[in-house]
């Protein structure tokens, strides 16, 4: 608990303190009338009652229509549109006049419109991080498709990139096409160095960084950070809407990409008996495709109002402070014999770090605690933690140590019908596959991390208990 804590918080400032549990009073009550425990942030922000009840009050009294027009509804929904295209520029710190915000269905939807247009080939490549969605390595398929090399950067024991900047500078000049990197890992929350881009731009690539993760509780301004594509979804910053993501993009770098299709929306004119289409410029419609999510759309404008009152930065301390009592609680668990209750996979302090902390339990023997264990145990505690590889499968080997003439042989072993079941069953015991994720937001107190706490100090003592797999896991 905390008043016993033994370790140094970052200083704490009453009022802000005060106002968050405020804020989590009026605004998120529903947590404490239902007893949860809501440590899942990098999964989903939570929503604010106001931004559902001021978005029901937009819609009751305003009539929006289909944007493509030019009616008074489609006229509304434009105007709404265009506001938000501003508001998320401000929220970047992006200058108007060299970036565009292309809105999407969520970050991944970003990614690929980027994936699928960028002109790789032999003498244009790519290279990933080691540490990264799922949405960002699936663009090597695309680079692959093309002839494109593909290279990755390894991690540290830390699950920090290994020396990225001699990495980038060995790629051949004529290979250095796209650089894609998270600026916040969603399995270990490391911080990955922002000053990359810069080096990678002087050395000739474009850079896409994937802030899903980043800028719900950092501040990041692209008038410094000059990247030229950035990734990420609305409902992980401020819970609400779903369904609306954005690609925020240099122009100049829009204008160096080729859609390989068009769509509604996206063209000046298209002629069937002709055969021909002419697509929208780049900055101006050409990649988003079909009808937008408008009446989403017309929800960002709360959930900015929101993170203006709050402040982003005092949002980054609140959570660093909460994160480093997690950490710091979490090292301290023990069993009886002195031996550790927990792994910790990344960083074990908040330097250069967010708030998510990936971790798993041990029994008394040292082994791993099946996560599915920890999670079942911690739901029926009210506690919403995640479990599995996160999406992130770069990070999660290097932090269960996977080799890889094991993992290539149980892959072939059980390519006849892959479940993760047979594929951890075929590595054997020793090794885990998958882990517990905490991951914190505006909502979050110290109560709620000491039930979190509790969750893992009941298995203390404890020899790993027999965990049945569940036949429809899902994907980890």
């Amino acid at each position: 608990m905390l008043a016993s804590y033994a370790g140094t918080l970052p200083e704490v400032n009453l009022r802000d303190e005060n106002f968050f549990a405020q804020l989590r009073a009026e605004e998120l009550s529903r947590l404490d009338a239902g007893g949860h425990a809501y440590l899942d942030y990098t999964g989903s922000a939570l929503y604010a009652e106001r931004q559902v009840r001021a978005h029901a009050e937009l819609l009751s009294r305003s009539v929006f229509g289909n944007p493509h027009s030019e009616n008074p509804a489609s006229l509304e929904s434009t105007r709404v549109i265009d506001e938000a295209r501003a508001r998320v520029l401000r929220f970047l710190d992006a200058p108007a006049e060299d970036y565009a915000v292309i809105f999407t269905a969520n970050a991944s939807a970003a990614i690929k419109l980027v994936a699928e247009s960028f002109p790789f080939g032999k003498e244009t490549g790519l290279v990933l991080t080691a540490d990264n969605h799922n949405s960002i390595n699936g663009i090597r398929e695309f680079a692959r498709k093309a002839g494109a090399p593909v290279h990755y950067i390894p991690l540290d024991s830390e699950l920090r990139l290994q020396q990225p900047d001699p990495f980038l500078s060995r790629i051949a000049p004529s290979e250095r096409g796209l650089f894609a990197f998270p600026a916040q890992s969603n399995f270990s929350g490391v911080k990955h160095p922002l000053s990359l881009v810069r080096r990678a731009k002087s050395l000739g690539y474009q850079v896409l960084i994937d802030a899903a993760a980043f800028v719900p509780t950092s501040p990041l301004s692209l008038r410094s950070v000059q990247a030229d594509f950035v990734a990420l979804s609305f409902y992980k910053v401020f819970g609400f809407p779903t369904g609306v993501g954005a690609l925020v993009a240099r122009r100049s770098s829009l204008a160096k990409l080729v859609r390989p299709w068009f769509a509604g929306g996206t063209i000046e004119y298209a002629s069937v008996q002709n055969g021909r289409h002419l697509l929208k410029p780049a900055a101006n419609g050409a990649f988003e495709d079909g009808t937008p999510a408008f009446l989403s759309i017309a929800a960002l404008e709360e959930g900015f109002k929101l993170l203006d009152d709050v402040g982003v930065r005092r949002l980054n301390t609140h959570v660093t402070r909460l994160t480093a009592y997690l950490l710091d609680e979490l090292r301290q668990l023990q069993h009886p014999d002195g031996s550790p209750l927990v792994k910790i996979y990344g960083p074990q302090s908040t330097e250069d770090r967010g708030p998510t902390i990936a971790f798993n339990v041990l029994d008394r023997d040292g082994q791993t605690v099946p996560f599915q264990s920890v999670e079942a145990r911690a739901r029926d505690e009210g506690v919403s933690l995640r479990g599995g590889c996160f999406c992130n499968p770069g990070a999660s080997e290097a932090a269960f140590g996977f080799r890889s003439e094991d993992t290539t042989r149980c892959l072939d072993q059980i390519s006849d019908g892959f479940s993760i079941e047979r594929f951890a069953e075929c590595l054997g015991p020793s090794v885990p596959v998958g882990a517990v994720r905490a991951s914190i937001g505006l909502a979050n107190n110290f109560a709620d991390l000491d039930r979190a706490l509790a969750v893992a100090r009941s298995y203390c003592g404890r020899a790993a208990p027999t965990f049945q797999w569940a036949s429809s896991f899902p994907s980890l």
